[in-house]
């Protein structure tokens, strides 16, 4: 396999001093569909099979910018934790002919449940997952079926993700003190086509623990915070509207 890709910079604004949660809904709605307009033109070139769009926020997890900004990395292939994650989504379609994070959003949703639901609005939610492997590891998905991120074409739906996504990186800085985290948007590759087993989603993953000797040697994460006990502390966050 030939050695081909592409690696991009999102510079989010001008100001040195804000983060992606300090921007106006307008300016983040602007940065969100800069990712999704270089997304589509990446995958002009037929070599590319996937692009991946991640934040590394702070030294601890990463960063080695301080300016706000975020990467678009383009590979030749499917990367392995997101062909697993297709190839799980695919099994449980199979099984039970409905979409995993379709029945995710509808049981957390569920006015019997809601223990793991941070925020929600007319299109998206925000939640806790059910098996988190970070303490505050937080998603928001789509609550209409929609396979990939560039899909997402409406400009209200997107001016709506940027508001959920503003109000809970508001919430983790809050509550957790402005913490490092990383954020990767997980979306169907272009060229499967339309999937109605998979379910694009965004993953919020603050870095408050370590990854040591046990998880890298067994692949199992150690979690010491209840997902319902996050998702509560979350909620109770004073955040101005």
């Amino acid at each position: 396999m030939n050695g081909i890709g592409a690696h991009e910079v999102v510079i989010e604004g001008p100001d040195h001093t804000k983060d992606l949660a300090d921007l106006s809904v307008e300016h983040l709605t602007q940065v969100l569909t800069a990712y999704r307009e270089r997304v589509m033109d990446l995958h002009r070139d037929r070599r590319l099979r996937y692009v991946l769009i991640f934040k590394n926020h702070g030294a601890k997890a990463g960063a080695t910018l301080e300016h706000t900004h975020t990467q678009l990395i383009a590979t030749p292939i499917i990367p392995k934790i997101l062909q697993e994650e297709l190839d799980g989504s695919r099994r449980y379609f199979e099984l039970k002919e409905r979409c995993v994070f379709c029945d995710i959003v509808q049981q957390e949703t569920a006015e019997t449940n809601g223990r793991r639901m941070v925020l929600q609005s007319d299109r998206y939610v925000a939640i806790e997952p059910f098996a988190p492997r970070f303490p505050f590891e937080t998603w928001i998905l789509p609550r209409r079926h929609v396979d990939s991120y560039q899909s997402v074409s409406d400009p209200d739906e997107m001016a709506e993700f940027a508001g959920v996504l503003k109000e809970t990186l508001t919430r983790l800085n809050r509550a957790l003190e402005r913490p490092p985290y990383n954020f990767v948007i997980h979306t169907a590759p272009v060229a499967e086509g339309e999937l109605e087993y998979y379910h694009w989603h965004l993953e919020i993953m603050p870095q408050l623990t370590r990854v040591a000797g046990f998880e890298i040697g067994s692949g199992f994460y150690i979690n010491p915070t209840p997902p319902e006990d996050a998702a509560q502390y979350l909620r109770e966050v004073a955040v101005e509207t």
